[in-house]
């Protein structure tokens, strides 16, 4: 397909000149993305408004240069495929079950009343009931790609926010498919009749994309009603199919070359053949991807096909964004600035309104409902895909479709705002006004550990077995509640907290464990207890070694790194591997750790936490020395404890 049109001359240099055009278009885009996406996410802008951005700013090449930027924008689009596909992965069937009623619940009210509400404001404007109806179908739905990429982004899709947002997203992608069956019956007379003689007006869109339908491939075309739902049934029969029984053997197959491209290959070719057999029946790719990825979710190369996937989805979302910016009709925009900045405004307000009101009767409170609200405000992607559809089969005029697309696009460029807001605004109040209030600790034990995970939870129950009384605090209140139910003796409370800490009873403790997440934390927590509580014997938990050197500034001579130990026993494992008996082996991991610790000390000495450490000169210099004599010196010592001497 060649995007750049008209530059091409006949002759011998034509290919020559294509793949100079290509070429030429790629370093286009590419040196927007890169140079663009960082500058955003510096100024947490995040990933998603860093490419329309870049859009915007390339549009005026891309338009001096004809590139068609909508059929770019089509190609692109199968990076939501992918998406979808990876999300599945990530799904067991299991809790797809589980998220049944917001899916169906949460997910079909919004799309219905999304779709009354926007109907009702275009007959406001004077629209007839059937193209009203269109638009409001159009405008029901949301953008998966960019909701989706952003919550990943940040960390929020596993949320209960995040996840009820995919279950709308979720709905919406299935119910495209009715609104594809939909939509020709509301075509307008008038407009049939001039599609009839082949005009379909003179806007770019209506030109690129009507006579698409008309020469698809599709299994379905001329069938029954009937016939055409056993082809769907079969279809996705065989989308679950070739997840359970053939992917393995394939996977099996391909990995026996040992070549990592093949590997690509055949992940792609698993991809790009279930997006082909759902187009062929009718259905949303996206859908049959995400259901082929749930199938694959427990599978062995469930990683390996994230690995492969991600960074072909990660290119081809970043160019749809792209597409989108660059896609934006500024001259439409100059003509009709308020009333469509203020159609787009109006929709996101009611749109999130709506799934506010929805999100609150499913049980959504507080941030989680402000997220889902937020997040899904916008139109989406397949609006782009509807409002083509609606022009080839002559139920929106191509003015009115004009204007739309000009919404629907400004609405999913404001999305990423949307999030900024929530990040700055909602969340922050939420978090305060939601914070819960510490428990009263009634009983106090001579050991108190803050921080109940995998590193204090051990902790506490060597002490617990030992006879010892201990006070355990934790900031989450779910894992609080677990752990009441076995028994353990917790209390919800922020360790950082100097005030919490002596409630707890600090000054009457033998022992403070410090074992919460977060070094800053750790750090300043024992800085406060060792000034101020110098007779509690504090055993603080290190996240690396540079934490080490901050613990020990702040006063702390106990200091455990939470995978020394374990990493200590690997290397024991490795030495009984290579020949060493178990004694040889032991000694020499303690000669090892002997050394280890000795040199922590004699550089700590020199830290500074105040500076640099690679502008700290005397801790540079005595690193360097080290390093000189250390293994040398180390071999000798290992040498001697492998022979036991």
């Amino acid at each position: 397909m060649e995007f750049i049109s008209g530059h091409i001359a006949d002759g011998p240099g034509t290919e020559i000149a294509a793949m100079t055009d290509h070429l030429f278009l790629s370093f286009v885009f590419l040196v927007a993305g890169v140079i663009s996406v960082p500058l955003a996410t510096r100024f947490g802008l995040g990933s998603v408004l860093g490419y329309l951005i870049a859009g915007i700013l390339i549009s005026p090449i891309l338009a001096a240069f004809g590139v068609d930027v909508v059929a770019i924008q089509h190609f692109a689009e199968f990076g939501v495929v992918m998406m979808l596909f990876l999300v599945g992965l990530e799904l067991e069937p299991k809790r797809l079950w589980e998220m049944r009623a917001r899916l169906l619940g949460l997910g079909g009210l919004q799309v219905v009343l999304t779709a009354l509400a926007a109907m009702s404001v275009a007959m406001l404007l004077a629209q007839p009931w059937s193209v009203a109806l269109a638009i409001g179908l159009v405008l029901s739905l949301s953008s998966t790609a960019i909701v989706l990429q952003t919550l990943g982004e940040k960390g929020l899709l596993q949320s209960d926010g995040g996840q009820s947002s995919f279950s709308v997203l979720l709905f919406q992608d299935i119910a495209v498919i009715p609104m594809l069956a939909l939509i020709p019956l509301l075509a307008l007379p008038e407009l049939a009749e001039l599609a009839a003689g082949g005009d379909h007006g003179s806007g770019d869109h209506g030109d690129d994309h009507s006579g698409d339908h008309g020469t698809e491939l599709s299994l379905v075309a001329g069938l029954a009603g009937w016939q055409t739902a056993l082809v769907t049934l079969g279809a996705i029969a065989a989308v679950i199919g070739i997840g359970t029984l053939l992917a393995r053997p394939l996977f099996d197959f391909v990995s026996t070359a040992r070549l990592r491209e093949l590997f690509t290959a055949t992940a792609l070719l698993l991809v790009i053949g279930i997006a082909l057999l759902m187009a062929l029946v009718g259905l949303s790719p996206a859908l049959g991807t995400f259901l082929a990825g749930v199938v694959l979710a427990n599978s062995e190369y469930r990683h390996e096909l994230e690995a492969d996937i991600d960074p072909f989805r990660g290119l081809l979302l970043g160019l749809f964004f792209m597409t989108v910016g660059a896609g934006i009709d500024f001259a439409l925009l100059r003509e009709g600035l308020l009333p469509i900045v203020g159609l787009t405004v109006l929709l996101i307000a009611v749109k999130a309104g709506i799934i506010y009101a929805l999100g609150f009767v499913f049980g959504l409170r507080g941030a989680a409902l402000w997220l889902c609200s937020l997040s899904l405000a916008q139109a989406g992607e397949f609006g782009f895909v509807l409002i083509s559809f609606t022009v080839a089969n002559a139920v929106i005029p191509q003015g009115v479709a004009d204007q739309l697309l000009l919404i629907v696009a400004l609405s999913m460029l404001l999305t990423p705002l949307l999030f900024i807001a929530y990040e700055r605004f909602v969340l922050p109040r939420y978090a305060a006004s939601e914070e819960r209030e510490p428990d009263v600790i009634e009983e106090k034990g001579t050991i108190l550990i803050a921080g109940h995970g995998r590193f204090g939870g051990i902790v506490n129950r060597m002490a617990r077995a030992a006879g010892f009384r201990t006070t355990v605090i934790d900031y989450s209140s779910q894992q609080l509640e677990m752990l009441r139910t076995f028994g353990f003796r917790v209390y919800f409370g922020d360790a950082s907290r100097p005030d919490l800490l002596h409630a707890a009873g600090l000054a009457e403790a033998k022992v403070l464990v410090v074992a919460i997440d977060g070094k800053s934390q750790i750090t300043e927590i024992v800085r406060h207890v060792t000034k101020t509580y110098p007779d509690v014997h504090v055993v603080a938990r290190a996240v690396d070694r540079q934490h080490v050197y901050d613990l020990y500034a702040a006063g702390c001579r106990d200091i455990i790194r939470e995978t020394y130990d374990s990493s200590l026993r690997a290397g024991r494992s490795v030495f009984e591997a290579m020949g060493y008996d178990r004694p040889a082996a032991e000694r020499m991991r303690d000669a090892f750790s002997a050394r280890d610790r000795r040199s922590l000390i004699e550089v700590a000495d020199l830290y500074d936490p105040t500076v640099p450490a690679h502008q700290n000169e005397p801790y540079v210099a005595k690193v360097r020395e080290m390093m000189e004599t250390w293994e040398e010196e180390l071999r000798g010592e290992m040498d001697i404890a492998a022979a036991g001497k």
